[in-house]
């Protein structure tokens, strides 16, 4: 299978087969983009995917984000654990049938009990960290660093700019994303998630020290400039069944 089997980007997300059973509001968001050569990213994906491309390569994604107002099967906002800080490391994957979405290398977060749970009901690589974000005269600045290896760590400040991005193929590759990949005993499961387009504007990056690239296996990525630096306030976010 090639990329040209994928089916097409669209920025209106399809959707949901009936009613969701969660939900989150994603806020604030810094996407950070390199380009990557996709033989570095096919030994990284679960079998059954291939890498997304896009403009002859493929891409790696370090987000850091505020999430929020969590709830479950209809309940209200939880309290505390559906709020955090969260920073993820992730690649584009499409599978057998042309089904394009994200996979997770690593997902920083500092509320144990939802690391817990996201490893145990999805297989996600949630890695409990002290997570941070500080905000001063228009500078986002996100930290993480793992509890358990110190040496993992990131330290992103960013500037949200005025300038709003529409009709970009790039972005849109990157951030029209309705669905994630994962395993789950063996088995690939395409999780499918719904949102109002992404409002996006171009962004300044005034810093990065991470190393969070390179333990998920791009060792010197960090050392150059991102290819693509884009900011989002946030949307609110429902997960479910596609259709």
């Amino acid at each position: 299978m090639t990329p040209a089997e994928s089916l097409p980007i669209s920025t209106i997300a399809p959707p949901l087969a009936g009613r969701a059973v969660a939900s989150q509001r994603w806020s604030h968001l810094v996407f950070l983009h390199w380009r990557v050569d996709a033989a570095l990213i096919a030994p990284l994906l679960p079998s059954g995917l291939v890498p997304d491309e896009h403009d002859g390569s493929s891409w790696v994604g370090l987000i850091p984000f505020v999430l929020d107002r969590a709830t479950v099967l209809g309940s209200p906002p939880i309290p505390y654990f559906g709020t955090f800080v969260e920073v993820n490391v992730r690649l584009y994957a499409v599978d057998a049938r042309g089904r394009r979405g994200v996979v997770f290398v690593s997902l920083e977060a500092s509320r144990l009990a939802a690391v817990l749970a996201a490893r145990a009901l999805f297989s996600l690589p949630y890695i409990w960290s002290r997570t941070r974000l500080s905000v001063d005269s228009g500078q986002y600045r996100y930290t993480a660093t793992r509890h358990r290896d110190r040496t993992a760590h990131t330290e992103v400040v960013a500037r949200p700019g005025s300038v709003a991005v529409l009709d970009d193929p790039l972005a849109d590759f990157l951030t029209a994303r309705w669905a994630l990949f994962t395993s789950i005993r063996g088995r690939i499961v395409h999780l499918r998630n719904h949102h109002e387009p992404w409002p996006l504007y171009r962004a300044e990056l005034l810093r990065i020290d991470d190393s969070l690239l390179a333990a998920a296996g791009f060792p010197g990525l960090a050392d150059r400039a991102p290819d693509s630096v884009l900011y989002s306030p946030g949307v609110t976010t429902w997960f479910g069944r596609g259709n």
